[in-house]
């Protein structure tokens, strides 16, 4: 279990995370998005090194790069007038990296910190990287791709806050009883599901080509699966009925949220958001060639303006 898990988180903090800052905010985070790779390389190294000070040194590292990412979360608060659902799911997003971060260094350390299990400290690592940050970031997403779409607004807005109350709620889980992380996990099933379906109904035929709407099909659909695998492991915690082990579920939940999910949701909006670029760098280049035209009414469009007359200024001579 220990080799999945570290490939895994190693792929959030190397690739999901940056991906997403863009995904976020191209303009004032990306040059944290371009540096979060080097901030996030002692993290993934410690990974694959003994529990100790080394392991710990550089699990801090990437802590002190994770804290500081998570203090932009309040400033942007307050910032978003009127707050907004997706406003709150990018904040949660901010945040679920420091999370992961803290738990990484206790657990390189060998630190039960709080009483947890090293086993399940280590689990929280890629739980807060994709059920917290890439969760709610889609989330957000979708919410912001759909808003005021008649018959979807509340069902986005329900997605971009639930997913940010349920990971609270199993957050808390941890300290209160499995109840009540059984119930955080309904909340965050509900809202995943409610990504998963304006997902497939709203965003996917809007994909550019078969690609985009590949990935965002296979997102869609893994989050269906992988959540009620999450139902079924917090309701057999809760009620003692039989559930798969952490080991299982390390190898489809986790795996699958991780790949199917988290790196396919990615990708698809990466080329959404680029494809939205494009064409608003085209529709730019039209208004201004229909204003050249509108100050010229006796040249149509695509005509090239004819060459001014030369004047003996314009001439260069050569000399022999």
């Amino acid at each position: 279990m220990t080799v999945l898990v570290n490939v895994i988180v190693t792929l959030g903090m190397l690739y999901v995370v940056p991906a997403g800052l863009r995904l976020i905010d191209p303009v004032h985070l990306l040059r944290t998005a371009r540096l979060w790779p080097l901030a996030a390389a002692p993290g993934a190294l410690c990974l694959w090194l003994p529990r100790g000070l080394p392991a710990t040194a550089l699990a801090a590292l990437y802590a002190a790069a994770c804290l500081a990412l998570a203090a932009r979360a309040p400033v942007r608060l307050l910032r978003a007038r009127p707050l907004t659902p997706p406003a709150i799911a990018v904040a949660t997003a901010l945040v679920s990296p420091s999370i992961s971060a803290t738990a990484l260094v206790c657990e390189r350390a060998g630190y039960r910190l709080f009483g947890f299990d090293l086993d399940i400290l280590a689990l929280t690592v890629p739980h807060f990287h994709f059920a917290g940050f890439t969760a709610a970031l889609v989330a957000g997403l979708v919410c912001r791709a759909v808003s005021g779409r008649a018959g979807t607004d509340g069902l986005a807005c329900w997605a971009a806050c639930s997913v940010p109350a349920g990971t609270l709620l199993v957050l808390l889980g941890y300290f209160v009883d499995d109840w009540a992380e059984l119930l955080g996990a309904v909340v965050l099933t509900g809202g995943m599901w409610a990504v998963a379906l304006l997902t497939w109904r709203e965003i996917r035929p809007t994909g550019p080509d078969r690609t985009t709407r590949t990935l965002l099909a296979t997102s869609a659909a893994v989050l269906v699966a992988t959540m009620l695998l999450a139902l079924w492991w917090a309701a057999g915690e809760a009620t003692g009925i039989p559930h798969p082990t952490l080991t299982w579920m390390a190898a489809t939940h986790g795996l699958g949220n991780a790949l199917g999910f988290a790196l396919c949701s990615v990708l698809a909006w990466r080329r959404l958001t680029a494809e939205a670029i494009t064409a608003d760098a085209r529709a730019a280049q039209a208004r201004t060639a229909q204003a050249r035209t509108a100050d010229r009414p006796d040249r149509r469009p695509g005509d090239r303006p004819a060459p001014a007359p030369r004047t003996p200024s314009d001439r260069v001579e050569i000399s022999s």
